[in-house]
């Protein structure tokens, strides 16, 4: 899943990018207001990390701007300004949560978390699929109490999948969930993940769970028998 993080310190931009990255999330970042707009109008993610104080255009505006495009992304907004009057301006604004400075990693990425499964309607960090149970926040993969080794990358893919259950997701929209802007992932490789994944999900014997609509993409979900 995508993460994009606006927030015009440079150490704390870097702090959360490394950290959102070792969750397994694909991060962008932008250092103020008009480099979070133009990377917003090329490509949409599933979480904007939004800090209020930018310079050029601020954070507020930042939001009402993703609002008022009816973009398909929750905000987290983060401040250093603990006020009734700063928290009611930024969810009037449209914001899905508020954090306060300083703040816990642990906690941001808690609620990037449930900011994720809420998107998805979502209300639990398991979803159960038959026998697969993936869990979102330990980023662990189990099949018939097994558990099952993933990269970064499969996890990221069969957690997508999770996700969207049931429907049929493209290899353009999985490309967009699982490479970052600028990477350019072979033809295939969409395909080869895939694949692997399948072979450690569908292990023989057991009744395939990750599906192929041939031209249209992939779809995650118990058929029956």
């Amino acid at each position: 899943m995508k993460v994009l993080v606006v927030e015009d310190s440079a150490s704390l931009r870097r702090s959360l990018e490394l950290g959102l990255r070792h969750g397994g999330f694909v991060v962008e970042t932008a250092s103020d207001g008009d480099e979070a707009l133009a990377r917003l109008a090329t490509a949409v993610p599933d979480v904007v990390i939004l800090d209020l104080m930018l310079p050029g255009t601020d954070g507020l505006e930042v939001l009402r701007r993703i609002r008022e495009r009816r973009l398909p992304c929750e905000v987290l907004v983060l401040t250093a300004r603990d006020t009734v009057e700063e928290r009611v301006g930024g969810l009037r604004a449209g914001a899905d949560d508020y954090l306060v400075k300083p703040f816990a990693f642990e906690e941001l990425l808690a609620r990037v978390q449930a900011l994720l499964r809420r998107r998805h309607g979502k209300r639990e960090p398991r979803i159960v699929i038959a026998d697969l149970v993936v869990d979102l926040e330990a980023k662990r993969v189990a099949r018939a109490g097994r558990p099952i080794e993933l990269t970064p990358r499969e996890f990221a893919l069969v957690e997508y999948l999770a996700l969207r259950r049931g429907a049929v997701v493209s290899r353009t929209e999985i490309e967009a969930k699982l490479y970052p802007r600028g990477a350019e992932p072979t033809s295939n490789a969409v395909d080869r993940s895939v694949c692997t994944l399948r072979r450690k999900l569908d292990a023989p014997g057991t009744r395939p769970l990750l599906h192929t609509r041939r031209g249209l993409g992939y779809v995650l979900e118990d058929e029956g028998p």
